[in-house]
């Protein structure tokens, strides 16, 4: 891939001196590297002991939390619960089971009420609901199926809720030929975190063996891949425990779901790195280079342009700071900080290793055969690329198609749905999804997490019959599928369930016929909130404040903050890679039509993504989150590849003229990129093993981008690009600095 790209670059003196190091000091160096590892495993606390669960990242000032935090103190007794135990038989509950359950809560809830706290427990109150007219007049069952909320104190982390609920649950007995078992948003996130720590490990041995076939393929070698497998190995331990100690030195833990994504990225940059400093030492010992020598040239080759590629990366990963949301800005210093540790693993052990195995490294075919071998091979697809973009015509005619092609597929975004974690992100065995399909069959898939409206007003609760009329009205929203308000008030007034003992205010359990955290379901409830000013008009209580709480709640503020966020992190993060693509480049018009082709693959990776799971697999929508991280890693992924390929095509132009350049540097580049491009997708990919939407949704996103990324535009696109738009692409350096 030709010399050392810029010697006149400011980090190329560096970039020598430090292969002197690494490459002259191999075992100095691989000691270091496993000191440093061995204590971190020893003495540094692990990802999964600092992680935390996406619950606890939402942030104090959502307003969803705010209503709910006021309506407690309003009314005295909590409403809303995240964890519910569901019973049911299709053929209906037999009396005997449904007095048992009613029996047994009330005691519970007369013990704590009595006693002001948890009797001898943290599960301090349980509220039964029997789906029958009285209570539920609009379920599509009678006497099938009772849902208990479940209300635990706050002092109980995920996990111990999770427990508490499972073990209610199994109190109460499994009714013959029923089902009976936990569901509700916190157990949904503990059946998510079970699975994500049951198939880890199988992600990572899949992850392995791919990148173990790719790279021995790309280099006709058994022995290349334990390189990049030790490098991988010894970068996820020490990114593993820099990401624990960050957060219990900081308090901002990243979530453990974040896990599997760590796990690609790690393997995916560590294995791409290394593919480009081993295709560096493979060409020089074709060409007859001492096997020393040939390591310590690749690696001042290649270190500039690995480092500011890995810096972009991590810089961009990282402007996930500036986002509002709690949760975009707890998965930004974990994706940073495993891009650092993979920098710093890949441009020292990988060097180190080389320098040790010499010739060996690419056993059985060492490849030093000097000659005809030590040229560029071009493949079929590079070879017509290259002869369809030596005039400018020709150029321009890849470039349109290509651009046209990116924004076709591109299209579908425009239909993106956006869901927070519905339970059908589970597969279809799980106990919470099939507890939760069961209530959805008795009463509507709402149940397991309704909605609290609070309506206030001075002397609202007196004035009986326009609250009556407006529970009437709600539940006769296309959305609803029931309400429980004052009207159907199953306790003493006083105790302030439905009605605020100051009398000033009203709440309604709103029950939508969708599942609570979808799509459908964040849809249905902004539709009640846009009608709530209409419908209060209608009752006479057009002053009315009304606030909302519950998990529906609050994945509507969640996304309403995810698309404000999009544009202030899109931002950032284009700034980030504009400046460090101008530094490394010397130029503004090319990083600038550089950063243009990763937003068209950005958005053609997430337009066909948003197609093949809504309209080809028939999901309500894609969780909020993917995207807006699939975009980040993407954006970021994408200016990793821009700094090497342009790297090479500005070098060889600084000698010929820049068609020549480009006929010269894409073969060079474009294999190495496609393999490194193969492999990211291939970790990705792999991810997709989780058995959890929003993992299948991002393994997906980010593995086709990357492939589009790597075969499309940095192939293909961006060599039409540079010669449609020719030395212009380096202003203001101005054509002294390209061939012209």
């Amino acid at each position: 891939m030709g010399d050392a790209p810029g010697r006149d670059h400011p980090g190329n003196a560096a970039g020598r001196w430090f292969a002197d190091v690494v490459v002259g000091r191999p075992w100095a160096v691989l000691a270091a590297v496993a000191a440093a590892a061995v204590a971190a495993v020893l003495l540094l606390p692990g990802f999964g002991a600092a992680g935390a669960g996406l619950s606890g990242l939402v942030g104090q000032g959502n307003p969803a939390i705010e209503a709910q935090r006021a309506a407690i103190e309003r009314f005295g007794l909590p409403l809303l619960s995240r964890t519910v135990v569901v019973q049911r038989h299709p053929d209906g509950l037999d009396p005997a089971t449904q007095t048992e359950t009613v029996v047994r809560a009330l005691e519970l809830d007369w013990r704590s009420l009595a006693t002001g706290g948890a009797p001898g427990g943290e599960l301090l109150l349980a509220y039964p609901l029997i789906n029958n007219p009285l209570l539920f007049p609009n379920a599509p069952e009678q006497g099938t199926t009772i849902v208990t909320y479940l209300f635990i104190a706050p002092t109980a982390n995920l996990g111990e809720q999770d427990v508490i609920a499972r073990d209610y649950a199994q109190s109460l007995g499994q009714p013959e030929g029923g089902f009976v078992g936990a569901t509700g948003t916190i157990p949904l996130q503990a059946a998510q975190g079970r699975i994500v720590v049951d198939v880890l490990p199988v992600v990572e041995v899949a992850t392995l063996a791919a990148i173990s076939l790719i790279v021995g393929l790309h280099f006709r070698s058994v022995a290349a891949p334990g390189i990049t497998l030790v490098t991988a190995a010894a970068g996820y331990l020490l990114a593993d425990r820099a990401i624990g100690l960050f957060g219990a030195a900081t308090g901002a833990a990243a979530p453990s779901q974040l896990q599997p994504v760590v796990v690609a990225l790690m393997l995916g940059i560590s294995t791409d790195y290394s593919i480009f400093f081993l295709s560096g030492m493979q060409r020089r010992l074709r060409a007859g280079t001492a096997p020393r020598a040939a390591a310590r040239e690749a690696v001042a080759e290649y270190l500039p342009i690995v480092v500011v590629a890995g810096l972009t990366v991590a810089a961009g990963v990282a402007t996930l700071a500036v986002a509002e949301s709690a949760l975009f800005r707890a998965f930004g210093p974990g994706l940073a900080l495993t891009v650092l540790v993979g920098l710093a693993v890949s441009t020292t052990v990988v060097p180190a290793l080389m320098a040790l195995l010499g010739r060996f490294a690419f056993w059985p075919r060492p490849g030093a055969v000097p000659g005809p071998a030590a040229g560029p091979r071009h493949g079929p697809v590079t070879a017509r690329v290259l002869r369809m973009v030596r005039s400018r015509r020709r150029a321009a005619v890849i470039t349109a198609s290509g651009v046209a092609l990116l924004a076709l597929a591109s299209v579908p975004l425009a239909g993106l749905r956006a869901s927070v974690s519905p339970i059908a992100a589970l597969p279809p065995d799980d106990l919470v999804r099939v507890a939760a399909e069961g209530a959805a069959e008795g009463f509507a898939p709402g149940i397991i997490a309704p909605t609290a409206l609070v309506v206030a007003d001075p002397g609202i609760t007196g004035r009986t019959a326009q609250v009556a009329e407006l529970e009437r009205l709600l539940a006769a929203l296309p959305p609803v599928a029931g309400v429980l308000g004052p009207s159907d008030q199953p306790i003493p007034e006083e105790l302030g369930l439905f009605s605020a003992p100051g009398g000033n205010a009203v709440r309604f359990l709103v029950v939508l016929d969708e599942d609570p955290l979808s799509a459908a379901g964040i849809d249905a409830l902004r539709d009640v909130r846009n009608r709530m000013p209409g419908l209060l008009t209608a009752v006479g209580m057009a002053g009315a404040e009304t606030s909302y709480a519950g998990d529906t709640a609050l994945g509507l503020s969640l996304v309403d903050t995810a698309a404000s966020d999009l544009g202030r992190v899109a931002i950032a993060v284009l700034l980030v890679d504009l400046l460090l693509l101008a530094w490394f480049l010397r130029a503004l018009v090319a990083p600038l039509y550089l950063l243009a082709t990763s937003v068209l693959a950005v958005g053609a990776s997430l337009g066909l993504t948003t197609w093949f799971f809504q309209d080809v697999l028939g999901r309500d929508g894609l969780v909020f989150y993917v995207p807006f991280a699939a975009a980040i890693l993407l954006v970021s992924l994408g200016s990793d590849y821009n700094i090497f390929i342009a790297g090479y095509i500005w070098e060889e132009a600084r000698r010929r003229p820049l068609r020549q350049a480009v006929a010269v540097a894409v073969p060079r580049s474009a294999r190495a990129i496609n393999a490194a491009g193969v492999t990211l997708a291939a970790s990705f990919g792999l991810v997709a093993l989780v058995p959890v939407a929003p993992f299948e949704e991002l393994a997906f996103a980010v593995a086709v981008g990357v492939l589009v990324d790597a075969f499309l535009v940095r192939s293909v696109l961006v060599p039409a690009l540079v010669t449609l738009v020719g030395p212009v692409s380096a202003w203001p350096a101005g054509a002294r600095s390209v061939g012209a």
